[in-house]
């Protein structure tokens, strides 16, 4: 779009939104996806059901603590450059074009790690539930939703 005449809401320019890099994981986790980048444009255009992240994975970036959701729809679909999808059965590579989704209430843990040489860039899709809470089966850790974002304790509910 040309200089002279900027996008107005409902549309955006991506590039326009805020990036957010790493996570609010507390201490020890939060080193582990410490270069992920997010620009949240399902924020930045007020959508309240779902939410859509443009995210970016440097080389070996990983997207988030092998998780699960209880009661939230995950959706990835890979723009740019090429990612291992690690889940409960083993791993895969996902390429530009290709994508996964990862239905709430199944098991089955999940991350995006960037072992390629190369950015990879994908869009992250996920509904937002208040009583989700997210399961990280090889960490002792627990997310569940509040009014003010995700909250983390360990798995027998102490804080951090």
């Amino acid at each position: 779009m040309p200089a002279d005449s900027p996008l107005k809401l409902p549309a955006l320019d991506p590039a326009e939104v805020t990036t957010s890099i790493g996570s609010n994981y507390p201490e020890p986790f939060k080193l582990r996806v410490a270069t992920r980048c997010k620009q949240r444009l399902g924020d930045a255009l007020g959508l309240k059901s779902f939410g859509v992240n443009l995210s970016t994975l440097p080389l070996g970036a990983v997207s988030a603590l092998r998780h699960w959701h209880s009661h939230e729809d995950e959706f990835i679909y890979v723009l740019k450059g090429e990612l291992v999808l690690v889940t409960d059965d083993g791993e895969q590579v996902l390429a530009a074009g290709t994508c996964a989704g990862f239905p709430a209430g199944k098991a089955d843990g999940h991350c995006l790690v960037n072992r390629s040489k190369k950015v990879a860039v994908y869009l992250e899709v996920g509904t937002r539930h208040p009583e989700d809470v997210v399961t990280y089966p090889d960490d002792d850790i627990v997310g569940r939703t509040s009014p003010k974002g995700r909250r983390f304790t360990r798995k027998d509910g102490m804080p951090y």
